[in-house]
């Protein structure tokens, strides 16, 4: 097999600006067509849009958005540039929100993956993802056929059965959730069977240190990526295993939380991603995800951006004194005043009684203006704490609840 999957993986920096300089204005074109793009992205020229820090003036699509306009437009919002009939599948997440699905080469992007892990000719995967509605298993069972592996596809449960499967078809990789590879496993050697697993690609879920030994133990190198059903694959580990590398059909931002305004360089923030898909161009999509960009480039030679993975949820939406206080009103509160440099509400108990405090970076103002603001924007009174601009972490959190719930 050979090392990469495609030249794009080790383009030089400036070699993929200047193919990013051609395609995106093209992408941003091609999803004028569509009609929700037609209403929102009106008045915006494409050939000015020709890298990140353009895209960074558009506004972000977050998936109550995308859930609003689905019921207005079913199935897909009016968000793609063909109507449901002329793609391969569609497919429903829990919501509902429904999804649209190719079969043409690599449509997901799984396939970069795949390679990566090892996964290639010869090979038949054992794909442990749903493929009843939701795309999880479709996805892989894609990214197999783009790098020529053959599928099981076993889908998920009825583990007994996995194992007899997995032995009698000779599955050499797995696909699923990290977890339940180690029930198969486990039940096979309650069978007393011996499985020929060496590698597994995983996703959906925390692949723990320990439970990555525990593969390596038996034999299975494993590795995972980060994907979800709007968009595919985001960005996948390689055997270097230092970070997420962001595959190249997508360019990630990452943004403060409830805004569409990128953190500086290392900082966490939430996950938003443009799409080059054709079919499904998702401009500035809002993951709800929490992760920050890693300096530098992989060990392995793919020299695309890296992240750092999952670090927990954007939407951190807390109810206080009965009202729910959300980031899109902490970033308004930012916005109000010029002087205010980052703001962080901070949810505790006082005896019996919830309590709100707003820590506030700013380089002077006046307190009451900013407390005043606070009422307003957030319908609720708190103690207000101005403080020097660098004091506050720089961790993604906007809220951060120290209530204890045990």
């Amino acid at each position: 097999m050979t090392q990469h999957f495609d030249a794009l993986e080790i383009r030089s920096a400036d070699q993929r600006a200047a193919d990013l300089a051609q395609a995106l204005p093209a992408q941003i074109a091609r999803a004028k067509q569509a009609p929700a793009y037609a209403d929102a992205l009106a008045e915006v020229d494409p050939q000015a849009i020709t890298g990140p820090g353009a895209l960074a003036a558009l506004p972000v699509l977050r998936k109550t958005d995308l859930t609003r306009a689905q019921a207005e437009r079913p199935p897909f919002g009016g968000y793609t540039v063909k109507p449901a009939r002329h793609f391969a599948h569609v497919f429903q997440s829990p919501g509902p929100i429904y999804e649209p699905g190719g079969t043409d080469h690599d449509w997901w992007r799984m396939g970069r993956f795949l390679h990566a892990a090892g996964v290639g000719p010869g090979d038949i995967v054992q794909n442990c993802f749903g493929y009843h509605l939701t795309p999880a298993g479709m996805i892989f069972e894609n990214g197999a056929r783009a790098v020529g592996a053959a599928v099981l596809p076993a889908g998920t449960g009825q583990t007994e059965l996995q194992v007899t499967a997995a032995r009698d078809v000779g599955c050499t990789a797995y696909a699923g959730t990290p977890d339940y590879l180690k029930v198969i496993l486990d039940k096979a050697e309650e069978m007393g069977v011996a499985l020929g697993f060496t590698r597994a690609v995983v996703g959906g879920g925390a692949l723990f240190p320990s439970l990555r030994q525990d593969y390596a133990d038996r034999g299975i190198a494993c590795l995972q990526c980060y994907a979800t059903a709007d968009l595919g694959n985001i960005a996948y580990e390689s055997p270097a295993m230092e970070g997420l590398i962001v595959d190249e059909h997508v360019i990630v931002e990452i943004v403060t939380p409830g805004t569409g305004t990128p953190v500086a360089p290392g900082e966490v923030g939430e996950v938003v991603v443009t799409s080059l898909n054709p079919d499904y161009p998702l401009i500035r999509f809002a993951t709800g995800d929490l992760s920050a960009v890693m300096p530098g480039t992989s060990p392995c030679g793919r020299t695309n951006m890296r992240i750092k993975g999952w670090m927990g949820r954007a939407d951190q939406t807390t109810k206080i004194k009965g009202m729910f206080v959300r980031p899109e009103q902490v970033a308004q509160l930012v916005a109000r005043h010029d002087e205010i440099v980052k703001a962080r509400v901070i949810a505790t108990r006082q005896g019996e009684m919830d309590a709100m405090t707003v820590r506030i970076e700013a380089a002077g103002g006046d307190d009451a203006r900013f407390a005043r603001s606070v009422a307003e924007l957030l319908k609720l009174k708190g103690a207000v704490e101005v403080v020097a601009p660098g004091s506050l972490p720089r961790d993604g959190l906007v809220i951060e609840d120290q209530r204890s719930y045990d």
